[in-house]
């Protein structure tokens, strides 16, 4: 450009000249322009998300409510005030009837007002139960984010389920960015005006200068934020509360801690009903260090706690009892015969990880007026009680592997030479199509309890005494969920953790067995946990995860879903050789089945 140009007009009337620094801001001007777009696309291409820790899919919560085993799909709410749906799945064998649901805000705040409606009800709906299983809904209003409870009351005893409502908060990375994008578009235009009016050139660097440090502000913040780790989650993590979900940012520092709580004790209440007669069994459960109620438990597997009791007789009932007050829970009971009930909960503490407590004492049931009566009842999808004198039906006598049919379904298990430390692969076949539901968010579950002596694993009188002092009980799963129906073969996985080191046992069972058809089991079968006919390697396998776990915080499949199996696999190490009783559970036509087997685990090494 010649610095000695005539002056140029820039407006009508106008005879100003430009000054020389006027080209230099001008330049000026270009690069921060230039600047402005590079760092604008690589800041919106590494945007940090919305800072919502909570976000996630619809919270999945089994309740064995009286006689009635539901579950309850609370929908994610989407925006405040807003809507929340409820849907109660049934099963097949419960009973029509009314539920009345209430929404109750349960948190407190710094704020006295906005914690004045806690305990309060402030919306009310009905579900009104069919005869048939399927699906019925309600809609409560929720207008605030925080901590609430769902009441449910069926007209003898009320359910209180904790539930969280996430706010959606900004994160401090995120106030970054957008302050340093409005603070550079606000300096550019100080910029563009400084080199129109004002004569030194020089003038213009200033606010030139405060753009390029806004967006390099803005540019870091975005590019950091990845790596900053999120706060503590509310209701998952720490306790929840009406400030810490609106805003976790601002009243948790730092953001790095630990939020380990110690394990809690179990404790049972009386049981005064008789064999055959209807009781109701409360638990309660303390903090192991200072013996307070630990009114903390979460949601771990689709239940608040997973009640396991096994009786004399070697029935198992898998149940999930109501919370009724703060680390007060119960459930309802019809307990057959007389004699000796093992008892283990397993469920997770906010912050202190997933664990399985054994009642040191159990339950002991004594002789009622009906114990030599005839049966009466049906079995329920857990096992429940079916009266009369302590003997299991033949399809609920425990079998080595084999075919057998429960319910009308037939079953068949391949369980090829366990032994003790080796990863063992369970694959039950459960019917012939791929119709299983998912419960409690599996395709299926495993109850392992032993090793056990031989004649206390097959006496149909002192299975829940020896289970009491079994060195081994564990829970594990099968995860995986093909819905294609086509076959998977040899997919190998890791096998569980051992269960006498941490109590749980799960497994992401998702391999397809090594054989699947087999004939009957014969005696040495059962003894020996092998199955006798030969298998073809066919079948549908639940090798894919797909079908079943969530994904982009989206939910998974509910039990209204009938598209997976027929094949539920386990992957699990037994660690000691001996005698064990498996139970197997899956859904199948809205009704859970329990499958028991008795395994033998043979010694490391090939000894017999």
């Amino acid at each position: 450009m010649n610095d000695n140009a005539p002056p140029t007009s820039v407006g009508s009337g106008s005879t100003g000249r430009i000054h020389p620094g006027t080209s230099c801001a001008a330049r000026v001007v270009r690069v921060v322009a230039a600047v402005l777009c590079a760092l604008g696309l690589s800041a919106v291409a590494a945007s940090p998300a919305r800072a919502d820790p909570t976000a996630g899919g619809d919270l999945q919560v089994a309740q064995t409510l009286g006689d009635r085993d539901l579950t309850f799909m609370l929908r994610r709410v989407t925006g405040l005030p807003g809507p929340l749906h409820v849907d109660v799945l049934t099963h097949r064998g419960t009973a029509a009837g009314t539920l009345r649901l209430g929404a109750v805000p349960t948190g407190v705040s710094a704020d006295r007002a906005e914690g004045s409606s806690a305990g309060t009800t402030t919306s009310r709906a009905s579900v009104r139960l069919g005869g048939t299983p399927g699906s019925y809904g309600a809609a409560l209003d929720i207008d605030r984010a925080g901590p609430w409870e769902l009441v449910v009351d069926d007209g003898s005893r009320t359910s209180r389920i904790p539930f969280v409502v996430p706010g959606q908060a900004t994160s401090p990375p995120e106030l970054a960015v957008f302050g340093g994008f409005v603070t550079a578009g606000v300096l550019i235009l100080v910029t563009l005006f400084v080199a129109v009016r004002v004569r030194r050139g020089a003038w213009v660097l200033l606010p030139a200068g405060g753009v390029v440090a806004a967006l390099a502000v803005a540019v870091t913040a975005a590019l950091l934020s990845a790596s900053l780790p999120p706060p503590p989650q509310p209701g998952g993590q720490v306790d929840a509360t009406n400030d810490n979900v609106t805003d976790p940012y601002a009243v948790v520092r730092p953001v790095t801690n630990d939020y380990s709580r110690p394990p809690v004790s179990l404790e049972l209440g009386s049981y005064p009903a008789t064999a055959g007669e209807r009781g109701t069994l409360r638990l309660s459960v303390t903090d192991g260090a200072t013996g307070l109620p630990a009114d903390d438990l979460v949601v771990h597997d689709g239940a608040l706690m997973h009640l396991l009791v096994i009786g004399p007789t070697g029935e198992l009932w898998h149940l999930h009892p109501i919370r009724t007050a703060p680390a007060t829970y119960e459930v309802r009971l019809r307990l057959p015969a007389a004699g000796h009930y093992a008892v283990s909960a397993e469920f997770a503490r906010l912050g202190g990880g997933v664990q399985q407590v054994r009642s040191a004492t159990g339950l002991t049931v004594a002789d009622g007026p009906e114990h030599n009566g005839p049966a009466r009842g049906g079995s329920s999808r857990n096992g429940s009680a079916r009266g009369g004198a302590p003997a299991l039906p033949a399809e609920l006598t425990p079998q080595g592997p084999g075919t057998r049919t429960i319910e009308g379904v037939p079953v068949r298990l391949s369980a090829p030479s366990p032994t003790a430390g080796e990863a063992s692969t369970l694959t039950a076949r459960i019917g012939d199509t791929p119709t299983l539901q998912p419960w409690l968010g599996m395709v299926g579950h495993m109850i392992v309890v032993g090793p056990l002596d031989k004649a206390d694993a097959t006496s149909p009188t002192r299975m829940g005494q020896a289970a009491q002092g079994a060195p081994v009980w564990a829970h594990a799963h099968s995860m995986g969920g093909d819905m294609s129906g086509h076959s998977a073969h040899d997919m190998r996985a890791a096998p569980a953790h051992d269960a006498d080191a941490i109590g749980h046992g799960d497994a992401g069972g998702m391999e397809h067995g090594d054989a699947d058809a087999m004939g009957h089991g014969d005696a040495d079968a059962m003894e020996d946990g092998h199955e006798t006919g030969k298998g073809d390697g066919h079948g549908a396998g639940t090798g894919s995860m797909s079908g079943l776990m969530p994904l982009n915080g989206d939910s998974p499949a509910d039990e209204t879903v009938a598209a997976y199996g027929p094949d539920a696999s386990f992957v699990y190490t037994f660690s000691r050789p001996g005698y064990y009783r498996v139970w197997i559970q899956a859904e199948r036509d809205s009704a859970v089945l329990t499958v028991p087997y008795l395994l033998r685990v043979s010694p490391a090494g090939g000894a017999r």
